[in-house]
């Protein structure tokens, strides 16, 4: 019987599947099942996999639906207990598949587990560790370029990375599947908050080890696409998923984060691709649904809050 499902999304990525499907078939634990979601591909991503892949299920969208698309798709197809998401510029160390389940195994009220993500290039160097969100309207990743020895405790994380994490199937039925008003960019941060809501926590596996070469879809760190889609979802996620006073409570903080933010991307020369996001993220507020406020979650916005300003004084002090 299978535990676990991966989706892996996939657009123009063929240069890449190769490895990552290889390091799948070296799991050493094997009860698990593939499925790859094309989303429009146009370099035979899909014709390669069916070829020299055969036991992966392979479905193809004509045009590009995005991460949230693509993987709410492959969530559909599922059946198995956890569902594990990976991008497809990956490599999963053996283990990878046996640790994620069994740390989500002998979690109790877990929603997510992150895993260890590192640099391709240089895997004694952090890509991701799991994702927090602070007051100044920010999410981010403490490990990033940062020695690989340094988080090798498990811990609880805001939000998983959903660039490699496992899920528990179940629960998505309660809180809703990836927000595909998102598009891209912020979709797993949102996804988590929703469980964090409903009194659900994410966690990180550091023994759950994946290489990642990162932005390999979007083409590099900052650019039109990914600047627009995130400053555009970054005002999105807090209307959505924090109520009217606790966006009181935050704004002073949130002002502040933002006006940074835009100074940053001036220098980069993208402020004004950053400013037309946040407006657009504006215009979104007024078309999709906020969470709904019930006060058996009192306790757990509380949390939350809590965990914001905590987030805050460690981003902080990582400038």
């Amino acid at each position: 019987m299978q535990i676990a499902t991966i989706v892996i999304p996939n657009l123009n990525g063929k240069k890449y599947l190769a490895d990552c499907f290889d390091s799948l078939r070296a799991q050493s634990r094997q009860d698990f099942s593939v499925i790859l979601i094309d989303n429009g591909s146009v370099d035979g991503s899909a014709e390669f996999v069916k070829e020299e892949y055969p036991e992966v299920t392979v479905k193809c969208f004509a045009k590009n639906q995005g991460f949230c698309g693509a993987v709410n798709e492959g969530i559909r197809m599922t059946g198995t207990k956890y569902v594990i998401l990976l991008n497809n510029d990956t490599i999963c160390d053996p283990a990878f598949v046996e640790k994620l389940v069994s740390a989500m195994e002998q979690e109790s009220g877990c929603f997510a587990g992150s895993s260890r993500m590192v640099q391709m290039q240089d895997p004694s160097r952090m890509d991701n560790c799991g994702d927090f969100y602070c007051a100044l309207g920010w999410a981010f990743t403490p490990a990033r370029g940062k020695r690989a020895i340094l988080y090798e405790r498990p811990r609880e994380v805001f939000s998983a990375c959903a660039g490699a994490a496992i899920y528990e199937r179940r629960i998505f039925d309660e809180i809703g599947d990836f927000d595909e008003a998102h598009f891209a960019y912020l979709e797993d941060v949102d996804v988590c908050w929703r469980a964090r809501i409903a009194g659900y926590r994410s966690i990180y596996v550091p023994n759950a080890v994946v290489r990642h070469v990162g932005s390999a879809t979007s083409g590099s760190i900052y650019n039109e696409f990914k600047v627009r889609h995130s400053s555009r979802n970054s005002i999105y996620l807090i209307y959505k998923n924090m109520p009217f006073l606790q966006i009181v409570l935050n704004l002073p903080f949130l002002i502040v984060g933002f006006l940074v933010k835009f100074l940053f991307f001036v220098k980069k020369g993208l402020g004004g691709t950053y400013a037309k996001g946040l407006i657009a993220g504006v215009r979104m507020c007024r078309r999709e649904k906020k969470v709904r406020f019930q006060w058996k979650n009192l306790r757990n916005y509380g949390k939350i809050q809590l965990e914001l300003w905590v987030n805050l004084i460690r981003r902080v002090k990582d400038f």
